[in-house]
C-alpha cells in the first residue's frame, strides 16, 4: 500500500531542484539519489491517511474514477517531468520499480511453473516499509479504505505543485 506516483514524482521534483539548487556537484547527485529513495519510504508510510485500498474496488465507480485521474496525472507527470528531472524520479520509484514490476512479474512466471511456491516474499521492500509504519507511525488513523482520503492526497499534490512553481 503506497501514495500514487504523481505525488512521488511531484516531491522527487522538488527534491532535486533544491539539491541541485543547494548542494555542489557531485554530492547533488548523491543526495538526490538519497533523499528521493528515503521520500518513497517515507510517503508511503503515510499512506494509511489517503485514500489506497490495498485491493481493487472495481465495483466501486469512485474508485475507478479515481483511479482513473490518478493514473493519468501519475503518467502525464511521468511525461512532463522525465527529461530534466528522470534521476529524482527513477529514485522516488524504483521501490515501485522493484516490487510491483520487476518482482511481481517475476513471482507470476514462478507461479505458473510452481503455483505454491513463495518465492521473493520476503524481497519485497514495501514489507519493511509496512513494518516500519506499523512501529512508528501506529498511532495514525487508517483512512485508506475512507472515500475523503482522497483530499489528503489531493492537498499533497497541490502543495507539491506550489512548491515547485514557487522554486523553479
Amino acid at each position: 500500500m503506497g501514495i500514487e506516483t504523481i505525488t512521488h514524482n511531484l516531491i522527487a521534483v522538488i527534491i532535486q531542484i533544491l539539491c541541485l539548487r543547494i548542494i555542489w556537484f557531485p554530492l547533488n547527485i548523491i543526495f538526490i539519489i538519497l533523499f528521493t529513495f528515503i521520500s518513497h519510504i517515507f510517503i508511503d508510510t503515510l499512506s494509511i491517511l489517503t485514500y489506497h485500498t490495498p485491493e481493487a474496488q472495481k465495483d466501486d465507480m469512485f474508485w475507478v474514477m479515481w483511479h482513473i485521474l490518478i493514473y493519468s496525472l501519475s503518467i502525464i507527470s511521468t511525461i512532463f517531468f522525465l527529461s530534466p528531472f528522470w534521476l529524482g524520479l527513477l529514485f522516488a520509484n524504483i521501490i515501485d520499480i522493484w516490487d510491483w514490476l520487476i518482482l511481481r512479474s517475476l513471482q507470476k512466471i514462478k507461479k505458473k511453473y510452481t503455483p505454491s511456491s513463495k518465492w521473493g516474499e520476503n524481497l519485497y521492500i514495501h514489507r519493511l516499509i509496512d513494518r516500519f509504519r506499523c512501529r512508528l507511525f501506529y498511532w495514525l488513523p487508517k483512512w485508506n479504505y475512507k472515500k475523503p482520503g482522497v483530499i489528503i492526497e489531493i492537498l499533497i499534490i497541490t502543495i507539491s505543485i506550489i512548491t515547485i512553481l514557487c522554486i523553479l
